[in-house]
């Protein structure tokens, strides 16, 4: 390929979506439970929280998918994110998780660092990592 050819470069991820069915329920989960600082919210439509360098958006898709100024979407069944903590606060994770309810499914010991899975109310797999695991 010629540098002509060559795509822009791509930064980053500035956003990532997931879908909700209860924005209340996912307030609490997201803002009380993980907490992480809400940047946005609209009654029964979406509420965003910022997390490091992104935001999360959180959305119930019956009303994104019908939209006029922006392109429609949403998505069923269960999503994934991974979010990142530091390494002397991952054990600190699991046990405030296991305190409220929330079980660990999986931990799994990666090459570069380790995480664990569980689910927000939705069923969305949510994974906790103590160090970026992939490679540069």
């Amino acid at each position: 390929m010629s540098a002509s050819e060559e795509a822009p470069r791509i930064t980053g991820v500035l956003e990532t979506a997931l879908y909700v069915s209860d924005i209340d329920r996912a307030e609490q989960f997201y803002g009380g439970l993980l907490g992480l600082r809400q940047v946005g919210k609209e009654r029964e439509r979406h509420v965003f929280f910022r997390v490091g360098a992104g935001v999360l958006l959180l959305f119930r898709a019956a009303s994104t998918r019908v939209t006029a100024s922006l392109p429609p979407h949403g998505a069923d069944g269960p999503g994934h994110v991974c979010l990142t903590t530091d390494p002397g606060d991952y054990e600190r994770w699991k046990e405030r998780l296991r305190d409220r309810g929330v079980a660990i499914e999986h931990e799994t010991l990666w090459d570069r660092g380790r995480s664990f899975y569980f689910r927000d109310p939705d069923g969305n797999v949510l994974e906790v990592a103590n160090a970026d695991i992939w490679p540069r």
